[in-house]
């Protein structure tokens, strides 16, 4: 994998934890395919993903912390994040390590999907 690569991902996480919708969606592709991680189901394009991230942010607090960055044969990113969901009030509802697996275009995320542990 490249720097460049990781770095952008790195950022993305900072952006998240930060809330800096501009930023994250200036590292996407305009017709990036999100998954709704909380609903279910796939956001398409940087608008569905801003509103799906404020709908989110209204009534969660996610924190990812990305631990390692693996190449995947196929030219993807895997990268394996900690990630703690806490309710508004503060209560932990979730604490875990999932994957998470970019497609990068044109040095830009076009694609994300989650990979729940085995």
């Amino acid at each position: 994998m490249t720097s460049p690569s990781q770095a952008l991902l790195a950022g993305l996480y900072s952006a998240f934890n930060a809330r800096e919708i501009p930023a994250l969606l200036a590292a996407m592709t305009p017709d990036v395919s999100w998954p709704n991680g909380w609903e279910g189901g796939v956001v398409h394009g940087r608008d569905e993903v801003a509103r799906y991230w404020r709908r989110q942010w209204e009534q969660l607090d996610p924190t990812v912390v990305p631990t390692a960055f693996t190449a995947e044969a196929d030219g993807r990113i895997a990268v394996t994040v900690h990630q703690v969901v806490r309710d508004k009030t503060g209560a932990l509802l979730s604490d875990h390590t999932v994957t998470h697996v970019y497609r990068l275009h044109d040095g830009l995320v076009a694609e994300m999907e989650i990979r729940e542990p085995a």
